[in-house]
């Protein structure tokens, strides 16, 4: 018996954290909202974690997601940047753990992949990919695409992940 699944998923970033929230009904997608959640640049990192996670915490309170997926950090030249994204990571990770929600992964490679059918790819590519598979798709910018892209890489690799976890537990 299958049931619709509603998944978050979350672009990680400091400034713009984008989410993506669908329904999955078997091999079917619905876009259900999108959006960024923003911190003001002239606030101390500590203020503008906080924001992060209010509004993360706001987004998945008035959606019920019942799964969420990140897209993992990849490692750029400036340290500084690097370790800044990763705390913003913690944050997108930390809300729907706290919401009680398992969270799932994916490189950004394998969510291009998921959506485009290559794991490179620009991002005119992925907004073409996500009107096609989801025509009613709403979204105001790269990190609200972005978003959807994860949960759409989610929402194909659930059942392998859920196997995969079931192993592991013995």
């Amino acid at each position: 018996m299958q049931n619709t699944i509603r998944i978050i998923g979350i672009d990680p970033g400091l400034r713009r954290t984008g989410w993506g929230i669908i329904e999955t009904f078997g091999n079917s997608l619905r876009f259900i909202a999108s959006g960024t959640v923003t911190s003001d640049g002239d606030m101390d990192l500590a203020s503008r974690l906080c924001q992060l996670h209010d509004g993360l915490a706001e987004v998945v309170h008035a959606h019920q997601p019942d799964e969420a997926a990140v897209e993992q950090t990849f490692v750029n030249k400036d340290a500084v940047a690097t370790l800044k994204l990763g705390q913003a990571r913690g944050i997108a990770m930390l809300v729907p753990a706290r919401a009680g929600l398992q969270v799932a992964e994916y490189a950004p490679n394998a969510v291009k992949k998921a959506v485009i059918g290559v794991g490179h790819g620009e991002k005119q590519q992925i907004h073409m990919m996500l009107k096609i598979l989801m025509p009613k798709a709403e979204f105001k910018g790269n990190d609200a695409a972005d978003a959807l892209a994860i949960a759409i890489c989610h929402a194909h690799n659930r059942g392998s992940n859920r196997m995969r976890q079931a192993v592991l537990a013995g």
